[in-house]
């Protein structure tokens, strides 16, 4: 590969970062990388991994980011440490290597995904949807085949999956069950791939058709997410006030806010491992591997039966004398299930280290057995913990929907170094100068929050560029998480996306809300509809009627009017009108964040979006 990589190389290496990145948070650590080369057939020393890892590791964070790794495959690439790479991706142990194309990658280029995962995954679906009638044509799967691969064609199992993960995503009256058509199960998926956006799942450059053609490494990928999403539902402070037990001492309960839902899980391992009088776990991998945390922690959070209606589950603790640490694994999963928490992990995951199955080993444990209660008399200012507003919930989505590094779990906290802000500025097309003006992790122990301010001084600055209304905000105000400040650049950023994408389409055409309502009017007038709208601050809106009678103008015959209400509605009328108005959107192929109580309560910002994603679906037809 001599010279400048192509777009295709470029992919073809995201592809293999991927497949070393097993816990999907965009770094790769030593620990993973002497996973993958041992399930590879090519095991190294623990000296050799950290050698790698340090022959990659630019700015001396013990880690490797993709632009790291992408700045340095040139100089690698014939390399001992490229072969290495190269060798761990291929081999058909543990991975499989499988031929098949993405948009974006070469003809030919190979695709890996994990036998685990698949079987993990499986199990996970055949139990969550056991009882859904709707899923009986493709239920039970088969873990040890690829029968998940052609069950997900009809996009029907996707869409139950994502509402068990956040419930009342997609509206059931959207879904086309039954036996179907080609027509109706690209519909479904359209409905899936939209709707997983919209609860946060990065999917870009997966369409309805990858799923169709049951493409492995992008079915597993999206379902990861959306089980993620369901696993960690409860593992915030706002929904799940005893997590409060885990603060440590000189600790505030922003302190404890500030943790993704992977530290709080191996923070409440580690809670019950000291109760136990147990040494603490630094990861859900190499420090598993021999069983003997999971037989303390699966001992700690078992049913005691001290309350009146609580059975008693005793946890065996023999097999902590069992000297083969694969039986060992499997004597403590037999006391997992026990507790109904066998799930997502064999005994071979646990003694090789699988990061990602491992942490919904842990999640599934923590969602049924928190075993944590909710201090009582301690100085905590309880009133911290209001739950995140729909505006924030949406704007979060969005950014994650787009794949920005680090995942955002608390909207205000992880916006505060600005490196979020200015990967949404290259989503718009405004250029970020990265090497001179942006300042990365790790930040020195002096001098970190002025590195910080530093950072959102400049995306301020790039702001102001971009002819943002920035009255009254300052660096100081992202870096301080001020809420409403940091929502007015926030909301600017997702206004000038979604705008972008019908610029894009009308050829550069300059796009604005009078364009938008303008169209969307003259749409609805040509297909011979009634209702029309004023602005995005019409109280008509509230019925959808205005919505739905445009998807139908869109895509003739679409809506199913005998499920639309009409005259003088309720307010739970509106809602259910909203509901299928916005899983409609998503279902002919618009990508709508909005909310259905958006349309309802005319949210002008949201209410915005939502006729500019479709008339964006609508410029594609023409």
């Amino acid at each position: 590969m001599a010279g400048k990589l192509t777009k295709e190389d470029t992919e073809e290496m995201r592809e293999i970062f991927g497949k070393i990145d097993l816990d999907g948070d965009n770094y790769i650590d030593d620990c993973e990388l002497h996973v993958l080369l041992k399930e590879s057939g090519h095991p190294l020393a623990g000296y050799k991994v950290r050698e790698i890892i340090q022959k990659l590791d630019r700015n001396k964070d013990n880690k490797i980011s993709f632009d790291e790794f992408l700045a340095i495959v040139q100089e690698l690439r014939g390399s001992q440490v490229a072969k290495t790479f190269r060798k761990a991706i291929n081999k058909k142990e543990g991975i499989l290597a499988i031929g098949g194309t993405s948009d974006l990658s070469s003809e030919g280029t190979q695709h890996s995904y994990s036998e685990e995962e698949r079987y993990a995954f499986v199990n996970w679906i055949n139990t969550a949807l056991a009882n859904d009638p709707d899923c009986q044509h493709v239920l039970p799967m088969n873990p040890n085949n690829d029968s998940l691969f052609k069950s997900v064609r009809d996009g029907i199992v996707l869409c139950k999956m994502i509402n068990l993960s956040v419930p009342d995503t997609i509206d059931p009256r959207t879904i086309s069950t039954g036996k179907g058509s080609v027509f109706t199960h690209r519909e479904n998926l359209n409905l899936a791939v939209n709707s997983a956006s919209a609860i946060g799942c990065h999917v870009v450059n997966i369409g309805a058709s990858d799923l169709s053609e049951g493409k492995p490494h992008l079915v597993l990928g999206l379902l990861w997410q959306i089980i993620k999403i369901g696993l960690f539902a409860d593992i915030e402070l706002s929904r799940n006030e005893a997590l409060a037990a885990l603060l440590r001492e000189g600790e505030t309960l922003e302190d404890l806010m500030k943790l993704s839902p992977e530290e709080l899980l191996l923070r409440w391992a580690n809670f019950h491992l000291e109760n136990a009088g147990q040494p603490k776990i630094n990861n859900f991998s190499s420090d598993i591997q021999d069983s003997r945390a999971y037989f303390h922690l699966l001992n700690q959070i078992a049913p005691k039966g001290i309350e009146d209606d609580e059975p008693c589950i005793d946890i065996s603790m023999k097999g902590l004398n069992e000297q083969d640490c694969m039986k060992r694994a499997e004597l403590m999963l037999c006391q997992a299930d026990k507790l109904g928490c066998r799930q997502f992990v064999t005994p071979t995951d646990v003694v090789s280290g699988n990061p990602k199955l491992n942490l919904a080993f842990v999640a599934n444990l923590f969602n049924k057995y928190p075993a944590l209660k909710k201090p009582e008399n301690e100085d905590i200012d309880w009133g911290l913990l209001e739950g995140e507003t729909r505006e924030e919930r949406t704007f979060r989505n969005w950014m994650n929907s787009l794949g920005v590094n680090p995942h955002v779990n608390h909207l205000y906290g992880d916006l505060q170094d600005a490196l979020v802000i200015l990967q949404l500025y290259e989503k718009i097309k405004i250029c970020v100068e990265w090497n001179n003006k942006v300042n990365k992790p790790p930040y020195p122990k002096l001098g970190a929050n002025m590195k910080k301010l530093e950072n959102c001084n400049y995306a301020v600055e790039l702001g102001h560029d971009a002819k943002f209304s920035l009255v009254g905000i300052a660096g100081g105000d992202l870096a301080d998480g001020n809420p409403t400040l940091t929502l007015a650049l926030v909301w600017q950023l997702m206004r000038r996306y979604t705008l972008n994408v019908l610029e894009d389409l009308g050829a550069g055409q300059k796009a604005n809300d009078d364009i938008i309502v303008k169209w969307v009017n003259q749409t609805l007038a040509d297909a011979g509809k009634t209702t029309k709208i004023s602005s995005f601050k019409d109280r008509e809106i509230s019925s959808s009627l205005a919505v739905l009678e445009l998807i139908d103008a869109i895509q003739p015959d679409s809506i199913n009017y005998d499920l639309v209400k009409t005259g003088s509605l309720s307010e739970e009328d509106k809602l259910e009108n909203a509901k299928y108005a916005i899983s409609m959107a998503r279902k002919i192929g618009a990508r709508v964040y909005a909310l259905p109580e958006d349309l309802v309560e005319v949210k002008s910002k949201m209410v915005m979006t939502v006729f500019a994603c479709l008339m964006g679906r609508g410029m594609k037809q023409v």
